[in-house]
């Protein structure tokens, strides 16, 4: 028996609706066409699947069963119908966020908590990409999008720009290189350094002015939390450097002051990692705007 998710439609319909005219008219065909539809499912199955005298017209007891069947399959099919649709239009989908940025934890809340209201049938999710290659994840599929300050050249992958910030130095008040307009890497010799768990490659102070000038500092101290080491900072255990748009976020305290690194300052800019198939998405350019918007936020806090 070939059975069609049209014959699981003809069945239902003829059972709603009582008779043939009103069915073919929701069915949106002839009654003629919808006669053939029946006798031809009939022959198939060897059984009458309706009782032709009564009036409305009923289902026979084959016919029930396969009413039955109708009621089970048919709103199964009709649910991923629509959510294939919504993928389609943009609606739905996954959006799972790497971050390399480890300080990105701050300010890539408050933009998914605004994205949620919005797009509810979206699924998010964060990982966090320095525990991973995010890149590598990104062009297997199996995250979406990742933030980084790293761009690279990859193929089917393009770099958004969302905001630019400046890692700055960040001392107790009463600290000596508080004292200074600017600081340079020499002047972390002797220094214990407060970063996040972050591999040194992935962290601005080290791979923007350290490495680069072979100056390692005396000691350095791990911190998972922003308000955490800015607080062991003003409290004069050790210096940090961290992005200026996070310092002035946080407000921790008064008792630290911030310094920009080196004479001209560093510049950096932080961008979002996506799939070039992806980018004309509905759900992806309104991340990138809700991301953009609280980046221009962040700048004028």
């Amino acid at each position: 028996m070939h059975l069609e998710f049209r014959h699981l439609r003809t069945i239902k319909a003829i059972h709603d609706c009582g008779g043939l005219a009103r069915a073919a008219e929701q069915l949106n065909i002839t009654q003629s066409a919808l006669s053939h539809q029946i006798k031809g499912l009939e022959d198939q199955a060897g059984v009458e699947l309706f009782v032709r005298r009564s009036k409305p017209m009923k289902l026979s007891a084959a016919g029930m069963r396969l009413l039955r069947l109708a009621e089970q399959i048919l709103p199964q099919v009709e649910a991923a119908q629509a959510e294939f649709a919504a993928l389609r239009d943009g609606k739905s989908g996954r959006l799972h966020i790497a971050i390399e940025c480890h300080a990105c934890f701050e300010w890539l809340f408050p933009v998914l908590e605004a994205f949620r209201h919005n797009w509810p049938d979206v699924d998010v999710d964060i990982r966090p990409g320095l525990a991973f290659d995010a890149m590598p994840a990104l062009m297997k599929e199996e995250v979406d999008l990742v933030v980084s300050s790293d761009p690279e050249d990859l193929p089917g992958v393009e770099f958004v720009k969302l905001f630019d910030y400046s890692p700055v130095f960040v001392a107790a008040a009463a600290h000596p290189l508080a004292a200074k307009p600017f600081i340079e890497a020499e002047d972390f010799r002797g220094e214990t350094l407060i970063t996040y768990p972050v591999e040194r490659s992935r962290l601005d102070v080290f791979s923007q002015l350290l490495i680069p000038a072979k100056v390692e500092p005396a000691a350095i101290r791990q911190v998972e939390l922003t308000a955490v080491i800015l607080l062991l900072v003003a409290s004069n255990r050790g210096v940090s450097v961290l992005p200026d748009w996070v310092v002035r976020e946080v407000k921790y305290s008064s008792d630290y002051v911030t310094r920009p690194l080196t004479k001209d300052g560093i510049t950096r800019t932080l961008y979002a990692a996506i799939r070039v198939d992806d980018r004309d998405k509905p759900f992806m350019r309104e991340l990138i705007r809700l991301a953009g918007q609280e980046a221009r936020r962040l700048q004028t806090v």
